[in-house]
């Protein structure tokens, strides 16, 4: 398992003493850091943010449509690394409806990904610039409920590295798992996040403190 005990970075509220939890996964080539910039905009005195590292900065080799055994054992190892965060907030105290889970490029394949294979009533999840991980045709299993997460997928309508194709798909099916999905593709944005995710982050995450 290559990102088996990598650092994790936490900011915020200490774990098991702030409200909520949120999981942030960086992108390819980023750090932790990277990531946590989105901290001050979408944050609140009531948040723990936890950001694990990718050994080497990637994680997984390939793009994430690419055949799966491309980028394995990264994918499978990510994706434990998620989980493993899930159940340490759960272990501090925080339910899962509490905890968001969020990524960015990379980072947000890796997330929607993970949530879709542990589905449960989470916080939210926020995927920014990513899709379900799989080779086109992919069959996703349905198994399990989201029980009204909401999901929220934004991309550039024309991004290089996430077709829009792949994000409308992606959010169909989370649909189809109980999720509540807001899908916004920008018109001709580059691969970034915008002011408009920005908020929709920082108005889940307020109402998690306070509800």
């Amino acid at each position: 398992a290559p990102h088996a005990g990598q650092p994790v970075a936490t900011i915020g509220a200490p774990l098991g003493e702030g409200r909520v939890v949120v999981i942030a996964v960086h992108g390819r080539g980023a750090t932790p850091a990277n990531i946590l910039d989105l901290a001050p905009a979408i944050g609140n005195a009531h948040v723990t943010f936890l950001a694990p590292a990718a050994l080497g900065g990637t994680w997984y080799p390939a793009g994430f449509m690419a055949p799966i055994e491309e980028n394995e054992p990264g994918i499978t190892s990510a994706i434990s690394v998620v989980h493993a965060l899930i159940d340490d907030a759960v272990a501090h105290g925080v339910p899962a409806e509490r905890i968001v889970l969020m990524g960015f490029s990379q980072g947000a394949c890796l997330t929607v990904t993970a949530a879709q294979r542990r589905p449960a009533r989470y916080g939210g999840v926020l995927v920014y610039s990513g899709g379900l991980i799989g080779p086109p045709g992919t069959v996703w299993s349905a198994e399990g409920d989201f029980a009204g997460t909401p999901v929220f997928l934004g991309c550039s309508d024309v991004d290089g590295h996430i077709p829009a194709g792949r994000v409308r798909e992606s959010a169909a099916h989370l649909a189809t798992m109980g999720a509540v999905v807001t899908l916004r593709l920008y018109s001709g944005m580059g691969h970034t996040i915008n002011d408009d995710e920005v908020a929709v982050g920082r108005e889940l995450l307020a109402g998690l403190a306070t509800g």
